[in-house]
């Protein structure tokens, strides 16, 4: 088995997660990676055990580096991937792929010109129970499919949430792939939004969005960091598929870690799994096998128009025309 060597651009948090799933995966090695800032990026080296490349283009053009993990702000996403693909590296990019559809578009151009791989960290669908859903939906075990739910209430202190993205963009793009994924593509779409205290951070900390699919069935998708759900059968994070013959249910309230000295009081394992999951599929699947990746850039558009549609009902009021 011919080993593969990856490369990081970005060593954030989510790093940890993507070096985890490497450094336990036969035939795979992470040779190495960049930080913007060079002391994050030694500290992490040293906890990885790989080299630290002094420049992006340093990384790039190591001809010893097959595949580039861009793990990086939103913003170079497009850049970065537009580089990686010129220098004949394979991408996984973390999500959301990009900040716009026309950023998306020139990542799709670019990958496929180079004849590169290229797959979003479309995350959830990666995991055993989407997985099992998906076939059950593909078998006609559930019928005819009447209904999708995607919850997540999660809850984000404001100096936590002011680095990100409003929860449209941050966490619907979970919700608008996943929905694509088990319900397939939608008709019109509205969504509202609020923000419970915006004196730190702006940015919406709850939405919910309603959105009529193309066969006719309805689509339920709500985000909030602005609480958790103490309730019994609380919705922390669940996905509902109901049909006329059946229905199954995903719940990260299946598997809690607690961990009372960090950003929340509980870690969902399935959220770290489900990153190590994508990353193997990645690599063992794609890579090796020539796989299409089960959620692609095309998908990734699809929901770059979704998110945009939300923010438009927004601002309008309106249903909006998919």
């Amino acid at each position: 088995m011919k080993t593969i060597n990856i490369g990081f651009l970005g060593a954030g948090d989510i790093a940890n997660l993507h070096a985890e799933a490497i450094n336990q995966l036969e035939g795979a090695n992470l040779a190495g990676l960049w930080n913007r800032t060079q002391e994050k990026a030694r500290a992490k080296a040293k906890i990885f055990g790989c080299k630290v490349y002094a420049t992006e283009d340093e990384l790039l053009h190591d001809p010893e580096i097959d595949a580039v993990f861009i793990l990086t702000n939103m913003e170079t996403h497009c850049d970065y991937t537009i580089r990686a693909a010129k220098a004949g590296k394979h991408i996984l990019v973390e999500k959301p792929a990009a900040a716009s559809i026309a950023e998306l578009q020139q990542m799709k151009s670019a990958v496929a010109q180079a004849g590169v791989f290229c797959m979003p960290v479309h995350n959830y669908i990666y995991e055993a129970g989407i997985q099992r859903t998906k076939s059950m939906i593909e078998m006609g075990q559930l019928g005819d499919i009447t209904q999708f739910y995607m919850l997540y209430n999660i809850h984000h202190a404001h100096d936590i949430r002011a680095r990100y993205p409003g929860v449209i963009r941050q966490i619907l793009t979970h919700h608008s792939y996943t929905m694509l994924y088990l319900a397939g593509l939608p008709r019109t779409i509205s969504c509202m939004k609020h923000t419970s205290d915006s004196g730190i951070a702006p940015q919406e900390n709850v939405a919910m969005a309603t959105l009529q699919m193309k066969n006719g069935s309805l689509s339920h998708l709500c985000a909030s960091f602005a609480n958790d759900d103490h309730a019994g059968d609380p919705w922390t994070c669940m996905i509902k598929v109901m049909g006329t013959k059946g229905s199954t249910r995903y719940s990260y309230r299946d598997w809690v870690i607690n961990t009372p000295n960090g950003a929340h009081s509980q870690t969902y394992q399935c959220y770290p799994e489900s990153i190590k999951n994508t990353a193997t599929h990645f690599i063992n699947k794609v890579l090796r096998e020539g796989e299409t990746p089960l959620s692609s850039l095309d998908d990734a558009i699809t929901c770059q128009y979704i998110i945009e549609a939300c923010e438009r009902s927004v601002a309008e009021g309106i249903h909006v025309t998919f």
